[in-house]
């Protein structure tokens, strides 16, 4: 890993001292300029974690969950943080997914644990503190953890009606990348899998959201929302480009 260029793609020129704020600030901008996308799924590309470097800084593009954090912890780790990958269950109305379902980072600094993570989509900018039963502010919004159940802990956010709705249970055991392969390899192939259901490029703005889904424009700013249909290809890699910087080809919008 050169960590000059990949300091670069997510156009971070500050501090690097294993700090809090610092932390905070590389997560910041990894989520501002790195995308949220599963693409090459639906381009029937495999996903091979061990090129993530070269696909997310060399060819500047985004990727899912065991992509973005898996990079991440390993740019943090070539840092010097003290970091770890955890396990997730990502909730949905039917309840929590199994083990494996989603990857995500817990880092150590001083003698407090807080949740990292830059591959969820619409989550927290900065290191959530592992505390239980306390709001969590952050610039994304309201933040909540909480027993779960045995060992699992369960991070929750506020909607708009004032309800702390579950994002997903971890762990703070210790997990290395190869225990989630074979749950990689199923939210890339399947059906099952909301991955494989439609392609979706997503990036977070000051104001809210621009996010690519099939082949809608969806556009978030300050609470209100716009949506765009794409007629053809043409128009969905102008959407890439000029939104996302990211040149790609797929035949399957």
């Amino acid at each position: 890993m050169d960590t000059r260029l990949y300091l670069k793609r997510i156009n971070y020129n500050g501090e690097l001292t294993p700090t809090l704020e610092v932390l905070a600030h590389l997560q910041q901008a990894h989520l501002m300029h790195v995308p949220f996308e599963n693409l090459d799924i639906h381009h029937k590309t495999k996903i091979d974690l061990g090129n993530s470097y070269d696909k997310v800084v060399k060819q500047n593009r985004g990727g899912f969950c065991y992509e973005l954090n898996g990079l991440f912890y390993q740019l943090l780790t070539h840092l010097g943080f003290q970091v770890k990958l955890v396990s997730a269950r990502v909730f949905d109305y039917e309840g929590f997914g199994p083990e494996f379902d989603h990857m995500a980072i817990i880092a150590t600094i001083g003698n407090e644990n807080y949740l990292v993570d830059v591959g969820f989509g619409e989550f927290a900018f900065h290191p959530l503190p592992i505390k239980l039963n306390t709001e969590l502010p952050d610039p994304r919004g309201f933040f909540k953890m909480e027993k779960g159940e045995e060992n699992y802990l369960v991070v929750k956010k506020k909607n708009p009606q004032g309800d702390f709705i579950p994002e997903y249970l971890f762990t703070e055991q210790e997990r290395q990348v190869d225990e989630f392969l074979e749950m990689c390899h199923f939210h890339q192939t399947s059906p099952e899998s909301h991955f494989t259901q439609k392609p979706i490029c997503s990036l977070p703005t000051p104001e809210g959201r621009i996010t690519l889904k099939g082949n809608t424009l969806k556009i978030t700013t300050n609470g209100a929302v716009s949506e765009r249909p794409l007629n053809n290809e043409d128009e969905v890699q102008q959407v890439l480009r000029d939104y996302f910087n990211v040149q790609y080809t797929s035949s399957n919008y």
